[in-house]
């Protein structure tokens, strides 16, 4: 199978259906234009080691595709990490009103961003070389975002210590993980406490939410924890949803 083939589209109607995503043909070929155009640059340098047909289509397009619907229209997103663009690109693809910023420390993989957003003429969409821990600090991005998302960060609680400062008061924070482990919810759990416990009910609070589901085709076991601002209730409800 190749990037691009009928087969290969046909991967990405049938498993973005599977996942309950709507995707036309004009998203498909903007995502397999965002495909070879990652095969053609990965051959010069080191953009991901995902190469395998399938693997690209499930692995980058079909998870970043995952956190759709926690995502409304016309939010600001943060990609943190985008790296090769996942997941900031293929959401905007599916979302267009998004206005989107990816961020990535390596500057080849900007270079190829705004080579790629200039190829698929996506509009409202920036990149950024420069690392996470110096964007959080930049004052005028401060509470900036609706959405913060990455897949490219080990650490969720870093990657929420980094995000908090950019997230709008009634924004989400989504980490893309495998599985996290009970010491990182735990050490979420904690964080929450300290930046929010405080204060009578009226202040804005955090709600940690765990998301699984499993990748069509290699069916990979995948998680997404995410962290929403709401106002009053519980800060530290956690629920497994599937």
């Amino acid at each position: 199978m190749q990037i691009g083939s009928i087969k290969w589209k046909k991967l990405l109607y049938d498993g973005a259906q599977a996942l309950e995503i709507h995707v036309d043909s004009d998203k498909v070929d903007k995502f397999t234009t965002h495909a070879m155009e990652l095969a053609k640059w990965n051959r010069k340098m080191n953009l991901t080691a995902i190469t395998d047909p399938v693997e690209v289509a499930v692995k980058h397009f079909l998870d970043s595709m995952a956190p759709d619907s926690m995502i409304p229209p016309n939010a600001s997103l943060l990609d943190i990490g985008s790296g090769g663009g996942f997941p900031g690109i293929p959401l905007k693809i599916l979302k267009p009103s998004l206005s989107v910023t990816l961020i990535d420390a390596s500057r080849k993989k900007i270079s190829f961003l705004k080579h790629l957003i200039r190829v698929l003429g996506l509009e409202n969409i920036e990149a950024f070389h420069i690392r996470a821990e110096e964007f959080s600090k930049q004052a005028v991005f401060a509470g900036a975002f609706n959405a913060i998302i990455s897949r490219a960060l080990s650490s969720t609680p870093e990657f929420v210590q980094m995000a908090l400062p950019l997230l709008d008061k009634a924004g989400t924070i989504i980490a893309m993980k495998g599985k996290p482990s009970k010491a990182e919810i735990e050490s979420m759990r904690s964080l929450i406490h300290k930046k929010t416990g405080m204060g009578d009910e009226s202040h804005t609070k955090m709600e940690l939410r765990l998301k699984t589901y499993t990748l069509p085709y290699l069916k990979l076991e995948r998680s997404i924890v995410s962290l929403k601002c709401v106002r009053g209730g519980d800060i530290d409800r956690f629920a497994a949803r599937h």
